[in-house]
């Protein structure tokens, strides 16, 4: 990727061992849209040790994010997956909003966790040992579809945008035009099109600023 131009990349990791491949990310974004989303659910180190056992610790998560911005790489936070009951509170959020953008986080998004049934499996045992009073509104509502009740995602959404006007977070990363190399082909739609000094090719379908030759 660090070879081409003009891509659009993605990269969601709840892993702070992102930043090993610092330079190589420098080297993409700079010919490249490119987006890094760090994945936090909670800033509390024992209630993120329980649902993600194996993940970096949250401030570590967030110390990558600050890092990707010092380093000029666009880097947002994630938290997904939103546990009802667990990481949904509206002090919650708002510490892991404004940890976000106190890191350089430039966006910011939360949803609810889905559920299919394969996974449901794995889950209800977890909170049978860990949360016993999350388990049968767990049952509820993902016993019959993998998604959140519609109300509850549609309050969460709103909970989520408020913290972002309150901390100047955007919802999604927008991608940013790149300069393609190459010249502009002409369609055999009738007359051979014009161009201008300034490099646009028009045509009586229109202008394509900075066409090139067409041929």
């Amino acid at each position: 990727m660090a070879l081409r131009r003009g891509l659009s990349v993605s990269i969601t990791t709840k892993s702070d061992r992102v930043l090993d491949d610092l330079d190589l990310l420098q080297r993409i974004s700079q010919q490249s849209s490119l987006f890094v989303n760090l994945s936090v659910t909670t800033l509390r180190p024992r209630l993120a040790r329980a649902i993600e056992p194996r993940a970096p610790r949250p401030d570590l998560r967030l110390a990558a994010v600050r890092r990707l911005r010092d380093a000029g790489v666009m880097a947002g936070v994630f938290a997904m997956p939103v546990l009802r009951g667990l990481t949904d509170g509206e002090a919650e959020l708002d510490a892991l909003a404004r940890g976000s953008g106190e890191a350089g986080a430039q966006w910011f998004g939360a949803r609810a966790v889905f559920l299919m049934s394969s996974s449901l499996k794995q889950f209800l045992p977890f909170l049978e040992k860990r949360f016993p009073r999350l388990v049968r509104q767990y049952r509820d509502w993902y016993g019959r579809e993998g998604y959140a009740p519609e109300p509850y995602r549609r309050e969460l959404s709103e909970r989520v945008q408020r913290l972002r006007l309150k901390y100047g977070l955007s919802a999604l990363p927008v991608a940013k035009g790149w300069e393609l190399p190459g010249k502009q082909l002409c369609l055999a739609l009738g007359d051979a099109p014009e161009q201008e000094s300034s490099g646009d090719v028009v045509s009586k379908y229109g202008r394509i600023p900075g066409g090139g030759e067409c041929f």
